[in-house]
């Protein structure tokens, strides 16, 4: 029998654990905007353990806690120093007694059996945690991040995260974050706080470099690990066509037009635009993992294959020489070796 080939492990910031290069994003198995079976949900998750990806990002807000409770369930008999969980605090789950209608209007096709409350008091943050690890089945979480405090900076800041300091010295949580789609408030955490990492949706990615103006090298100067989600940027890089969105908004007619170019000189170079739209954070000294969002066992298939394809220096090259990407823009190849504050290989890891 073959031996899964596992996606490679890398240290996030200076903690005790670790996040595969690849990761599951949950978000789809919770019924983002469309229902998904819990068979679907079930083939996804063992497609990934099966394709070699061993970590995993949920949160309460997934469909009011479905996600969680599926990665809990499809987690449940395989070997806990195996995996790694991330999930997030902020928005705490209150049951409705009169549930009526779905969820649709924050996004996901779920009865609307409970109603979510920002909190990011330290009494919050330690019920959502609570919550989230009976939901997985679970006695500790590897990574906790703080969920889109937009709103609730201050209360982020003074109450949240000394409360995710101390679940950290308890032994709950291994790592602790802050997740975000902007760089301002990431940044301010990076600079005033021992943040291990940060999730940051959408703001590096080939079309979007803006997380290079203040937050990756605040992180990488800290040594602070960045996830990068949203590579595709809800669609655009993924498949650039009329029609497709760009962080979940009708596209510009100017970024589709810069995404088919894009697309066009990856396709010179035999490569699928998502494929260099996969790799390409990586190159970034400070980027630990690209976070995929993941809802069938086809769509896990297709992102680790891509994820696996060489992609040539030649058309980072080329990129540059085009003008889509600017000549400081770092790329997968240049990062390999870079001294303090990379992401570090985590010890025993394939």
């Amino acid at each position: 029998m073959t031996q899964t080939r596992q996606i490679r492990r890398r240290r996030i910031g200076h903690s005790d654990t670790w996040v595969g290069e690849l990761s599951f994003g949950a978000a789809g198995i919770g019924n983002l905007f469309t229902p998904v079976t819990n068979q679907e949900a079930d083939e996804a998750l063992a497609a990934a353990w099966e394709s070699g990806i061993r970590s995993f990002d949920t949160a309460p807000h997934y469909g009011l806690g479905l996600s969680e409770r599926r990665l809990g369930a499809a987690l449940r008999d395989r070997p806990r120093q195996e995996y790694t969980v991330s999930t997030k605090v902020g928005r705490v789950l209150e049951p409705l007694a009169d549930a009526v209608g779905d969820d649709l209007a924050n996004g996901f096709a779920v009865p609307a059996t409970h109603r979510r409350v920002w909190d990011f008091s330290a009494e919050g943050v330690r019920r959502s945690l609570e919550a989230s690890l009976e939901r997985l089945g679970l006695d500790h979480v590897d990574t906790v991040y703080l969920h889109d405090p937009d709103q609730h900076t201050e209360q982020a800041l003074t109450e949240a995260y000394p409360a995710l300091e101390r679940l950290r010295t308890e032994g709950l949580v291994k790592a602790i974050g802050i997740g975000m789609n902007q760089t301002a408030v990431p940044t301010h955490f990076v600079r005033e706080t021992d943040i291990d990492v940060v999730l940051l949706a959408g703001r590096y990615s080939l079309i979007d470099q803006s997380g290079l103006a203040d937050l990756l090298p605040e992180a990488h100067r800290r040594g602070t690990s960045v996830v990068v989600g949203g590579v595709f940027n809800s669609g655009l890089l993924a498949s650039p066509s009329p029609g497709i969105t760009y962080d979940y908004a009708p596209v510009p007619d100017g970024l589709l037009r810069h995404a088919l170019r894009l697309q066009e000189l990856c396709e010179r170079h035999g490569v699928p635009l998502r494929a260099a739209a996969a790799r390409f954070p990586l190159g970034h000294p400070a980027v630990a993992a690209v976070l995929i969002g993941l809802r069938s066992g086809e769509q896990v298939l297709d992102a680790v294959e891509q994820f696996r394809r060489p992609v040539p220096d030649a058309l980072w090259h080329e990129l540059r020489t085009a003008g889509l990407l600017e000549a400081g823009v770092p790329v997968p190849g240049e990062a390999d070796g870079c001294a303090s504050g990379s992401p570090r290989e985590a010890s025993g890891s394939p």
